[in-house]
């Protein structure tokens, strides 16, 4: 009886702990599907008497923010094409760098991963002046290439870190054995290396998507005009000058502009608990 009960207060202090983190997101998509007679006259928490998706097309369309009357659907756009290669280019990197730190070492490996850990903890204001200078000499500056070069430079320690530390997990056997028959340096990788990768790939893919597509530093310093990433267009929008606020189009535009990480993590969420378990007990 008493496993019972602690089994069903462990399950309500989770539902709980649930509903308590998941309020914000209810009031986001509750407040965006009312119009503003709803708003001024019911409370945050009251669901909308009707629904309507008005407030969704001026956040993606026709939104005026006061700066630019653009809504959505173009910074939404810019963070796609940054991202995307961005992830793709910085995992892909980290791991070349982690299967060398770890399988190749040279003299001064221990000492060259040492340094690169301080990239993991070092503030990204550190970088922002001497960042801006690297990009205006290359001719790169306010632009996507700039932002997705940014992106692969700041992310680069953290991937090398994960890859590293995954691989040093590898026996080194496997390795041996390959040099032993003659495999080379990216037969190794290929055909060795990276089928064994899958779990932390997957951690590093989504890892690096999350802060790249939430980042707002980089891309309010580093973007012009018409290069702006999602997070700035919606700052922009929430920030307006308008004498009547329209919440239903902010809390609409906030969930468009959150919409492509949490459907990651909804969809790919148990591979990345996967990944970051993967290792931790041998034998």
């Amino acid at each position: 009886m008493s496993k019972h009960f602690f089994r069903a207060m462990i399950y309500g202090v989770l539902l709980i702990a649930a509903c308590f983190f998941l309020a914000p997101l209810y009031v986001m998509l509750a407040t965006s599907l009312k119009d503003a007679e709803q708003i001024r006259s019911g409370n945050l928490l009251s669901l909308p008497t009707s629904f309507n998706f008005e407030a969704w097309q001026l956040a993606w369309s026709t939104a005026c923010t006061g700066v630019d009357c653009r809504g959505l659907k173009p910074y939404f756009f810019n963070s796609v094409i940054m991202a995307v290669p961005a992830v793709l280019i910085s995992t892909a990197w980290g791991a070349v760098n982690g299967y060398v730190l770890s399988m190749w070492k040279f003299r001064g490996s221990e000492l060259l991963f040492g340094f690169m850990l301080f990239g993991v903890f070092m503030p990204f204001q550190v970088v922002l002046l001497p960042m801006s200078q690297v990009l205006g000499f290359l001719g790169i500056s306010s632009s996507l290439t700039g932002l997705i070069l940014v992106h692969c430079i700041a992310g680069l320690a953290g991937t090398t870190l994960f890859f590293r530390n995954y691989y040093t997990a590898i026996p080194a056997e496997l390795v041996n054995a390959a040099r032993m028959d003659g495999a080379g340096f990216w037969r190794i990788f290929w055909r060795i290396v990276l089928p064994l990768s899958t779990p932390i790939l997957m951690v590093t893919l989504i890892w690096q998507f999350t802060n790249i597509w939430n980042d707002f530093l980089f891309g309010v310093a580093f973007s012009g005009a018409d290069s702006k990433p999602v997070t700035v267009g919606l700052n922009n929008m929430a920030n307006t000058s308008s004498s009547v606020k329209s919440y239903n189009v902010d809390m609409a535009a906030a969930v468009i502009a959150g919409l492509p990480t949490m459907l990651v993590y909804v969809l790919a969420g148990q591979y990345f608990v996967k990944g970051l378990t993967a290792g931790a007990v041998k034998g």
